[in-house]
């Protein structure tokens, strides 16, 4: 292959033979980013981190003499720039004596060349030549030839298209700057946009010292909505008459971040996009890329369904937000909702940055008010639990963007190829459970991790996370990057300005490794070890401060509230704007699904801390329930564990003890599993050790079961009725004998609130927790 450079279609297949045969000049390469000027390009090459397969491969690219950036585009001048930096040094660690740069991708060079806000029809050319040459000359050295078209009509057809779209753009280019600019200043003064309201100003002294206590003294209030129904909205208390005393002693152009209040209900009917501060590039396609609407409700002025309205008001009031009701029947509304969302907070951190970047010129400081940037690129982390939730994410953002890729999607056959296949069998004869099959339809793999460029009117994937928009990974893709604290090929600095934080599916992460996550949250808003070329003049200065964390919007979605994902919200998010939460009571709880008649007991312990608790109920399993088991009436019962530590701990007692049993773990190989499920159905063994998480990847059909002992309440209720109902007489050995003194025994205390009120409804959870009794009993009738 030739030297690489940009190169123009022209019609039939006459570019791609050119550029096959080498006969081109290799056009020097541009430098400068979207996030800063970049300098020292010209020093060599440089290493490229964090690509798909984690390998530090070295770029091979020509040196080449990086070009003047244009003055339109310069946010400042290269003396000014060094001068921000040693001014700042002091504030970060292990800084080089040289600034470091990141290379600009080729889309990036394209990006910036498409958005110059004073271009004319000659460089509208070499920004097509770019798109159809660049970036896939630049995909095409790392990865195979597939990312090309096949045959010239395809390529002549490609240039057509996105020749027809450019234009069309070009032609109201220069009044759709003046429109942005003059409805972001109108958005400055008046504060009517929420994304200004809530990222452009720093917040009061009064309000910094609430947020930074412990605990966080909120104001408390309660929401009733159709839709979402309770939500029990928090925010920070602040005292008014302080605020307003700070404002009167600063300086007169000093603005602060509003007093933040409640959401307000949108209104399908009554409202508009517009009305919403939705970016037009993305307004256009929402009726067509929201699946869950209906062909009538794509009439609407909103073209939102009620319940992704009441949603969307919380999340553009910038507001944390804990929703617990998520269901496989409402994925899809929630999953649109919040990407909507985050790609309508990039596009508006874009338009902000390009539009100050026309307005600066080079001069010795810049104002306040072009501080529109954080320390990194980086502004949205979306976390999901497999590779087939990450596909529908990020085709829904590729439907928002470049619906029917009308736009450029940089290495989209690759990401269909690694992002599909890798199936579970799903036997016909003997199926899984509905909900098992939907949760676990596509790629289950649980290692991934994707950054996520946005440009003019393309999308690249697989992009180096120092040049991305949007990360999507999963807990254990992210943890192999952090590493842990000692290893040397850590890396943790592209986490330091997630302004918004979406945790989808949150309960499967508890069956994953909760640890993960938690590694995670505590290495966001971390100070850089590196630079990074950032441009210091133009980041916010509630960045500086390391306020970032009290920026930072974080939505959690989950089936079902558990106490390590309350713990999370309450104590790892510090959004000044606050918190809401679904409040819903569950009314009768998942045992009405129990189609068997059986008695239901309930032993209560008593313990006074949570981590007391741990010991409490081993002691009370081994005192007051083992006790009764052990007795030869009580033959094939299954302890059901939770907690794989828990787990462990009573295996190692039954062995100590000798006591006659099988065990059932997630680390348990096929052949073991048979044959422990073989050797409790004859009544071989006595006992069975069976953990949730097992159950949770597996949903094998135990049988043999004549007495159930819950260890704790199961994480997710729907395994409670799943395993009583598994007792039933199809199931049993008739040999091993009668089966009308089965039982079913439940061990809990305060600490498991969540998870009895999951099972026996909130009123009657809290009513056993708070009676002197300690046994209850509950009696299903089938």
């Amino acid at each position: 292959m030739g030297p690489r450079g940009k190169f123009k279609p022209g019609k039939g297949n006459k570019g791609r033979a050119n550029k096959k045969k080498g006969n081109f000049k290799a056009k020097p390469r541009k430098t400068y980013s979207l996030y800063g000027n970049n300098k020292d390009n010209d020093k060599g090459s440089r290493k490229r981190k964090f690509e798909h397969n984690s390998n530090n491969e070295i770029d091979k690219r020509p040196k080449t003499e990086p070009k003047q950036l244009p003055p339109e585009l310069s946010s400042e001048s290269e003396e000014e720039e060094i001068n921000d930096l040693d001014l700042l040094r002091s504030t970060f660690s292990n800084i080089d004596n040289k600034m470091k740069a990141i290379d600009s991708s080729d889309d990036e060079e394209v990006e910036e060349e498409e958005t110059k806000l004073d271009s004319d029809d000659g460089n509208n050319d070499d920004n097509d030549d770019s798109i159809a040459g660049s970036d896939d000359s630049a995909v095409e050295e790392e990865e195979d030839d597939d990312e090309l078209l096949d045959n010239d009509e395809d390529v002549k057809d490609l240039y057509k298209a996105e020749t027809a779209v450019e234009e069309k753009e070009d032609e109201n280019v220069e009044e759709e700057k003046l429109d942005a600019d003059d409805i972001e200043e109108n958005e400055i003064n008046a504060n009517d946009d929420p994304f200004n309201k809530h990222i452009a100003y720093d917040i009061t002294e009064n309000l910094l010292e609430t947020v930074q206590t412990t605990p966080v003294l909120m104001d408390k209030s309660e929401l009733h909505w159709p839709h979402l129904r309770k939500l029990a909205v928090q925010i920070p208390k602040t005292d008014n008459d302080k605020n307003t005393l700070n404002l009167i002693s600063l300086a007169e152009d000093q603005k602060f971040a509003p007093i933040v209040k409640p959401p307000e209900r949108i209104h399908v009917s009554k409202t508009n996009l517009a009305d919403l501060f939705i970016k037009p590039q993305i307004a256009k396609h929402v009726s067509t890329g929201n699946k869950s609407l209906s062909s009538r409700a794509k009439e609407e002025p909103l073209p939102l369904t009620p319940f992704q309205a009441e949603l969307f008001s919380v999340l553009n009031n910038y507001q944390d937000l804990l929703y617990t009701e998520r269901t496989f029947s409402n994925e899809e509304e929630i999953r649109f909702t919040y990407c909507l969302h985050a790609m309508n907070h990039v596009l508006k951190t874009r338009r902000k940055i390009l539009s100050h970047n026309a307005k600066l010129e080079p001069r010795k400081e810049v104002p306040e008010i072009f501080r529109d940037q954080g320390l990194i690129r980086p502004k949205v982390l979306i976390i999901a639990p497999f590779k087939s939730s990450a596909l529908k994410i990020i085709n829904t953002l590729v439907d928002l963007f470049v619906p029917n890729e009308k736009g450029h999607i940089i290495n989209r056959k690759k990401f269909e190829s690694d992002y599909t296949g890798n199936e579970l069998f799903m036997p016909k004869t003997r199926p899984k459970p509905e909900d098992y099959e939907l949760l676990f339809n596509g790629n289950v793999s649980d290692d991934f991790k994707m950054g996520i460029t946005i440009n003019k009117n393309s999308i690249k994937l697989y992009s180096n996370f120092y040049s991305s928009d949007i990360i999507v990974a999963s807990p254990l893709g992210l943890r192999y990057i952090l590493g842990a604290e000692g290893e040397k090929d850590r890396d943790y600095d592209f986490l330091a300005s997630i302004e918004f934080l979406v945790i989808d599916q949150a309960e499967v992460f508890l069956m994953q490794n909760w640890d993960h996550l938690l590694h995670i949250m505590d290495h966001l808003h971390l100070q850089p070890k590196d630079s990074h070329g950032t441009d210091f003049s133009r980041v916010r200065t509630w960045c500086l401060n390391g306020w970032s964390k009290y920026y930072r919007q974080t939505c959690i979605f989950s089936s079902t509230l558990l106490p390590e994902i309350n713990s999370i919200f309450n104590k790892k998010c510090y959004n000044y704007a606050g918190k809401v939460r679904s409040q819903n009571p569950i009314e009768y709880g998942c045992i009405r699904k129990v189609f068997l008649q059986l008695p239901h007991v309930f032993h209560k312990f008593n313990t006074n801390s949570a981590m007391d608790s741990i010991d409490a109920r081993f002691n009370f399993f081994v005192k007051n329930i083992l006790t009764q088991q052990r007795d030869p009436m009580m033959k094939q019962t299954l302890i059901y564990v939770s907690n794989y530590f828990d787990y462990v701990r009573l295996r190692n007692y039954f062995k100590k003890e000798d006591l006659s049993f099988v065990q059932i773990c997630e680390y348990s190989k096929e052949g073991k599993v048979a044959r422990a499920r073989d050797i409790f159905f004859h009544a071989d063994k006595h006992f069975m050790l069976y953990t949730e998480r097992y159950h949770f990847f597996n949903r094998n059909k135990i049988k043999g079961i004549r007495h159930l002992v819950f260890y704790q309440p199961p994480n997710n209720p729907h395994f409670y009725y799943e395993m009583v109902n598994l007792m039933q007489e199809a199931n049993q050995y008739k040999k091993a004998g009668s089966t009308a003194d089965m039982t079913v025994s439940v061990i809990y205390s305060k600490y498991d609130a969540l998870q009895l009120a999951s099972v026996v409804g909130t009123e009657r959870a809290m009513k056993m927790i708070s009676s002197d009794k300690n046994v209850h009993m509950l009696l299903t009738d089938g």
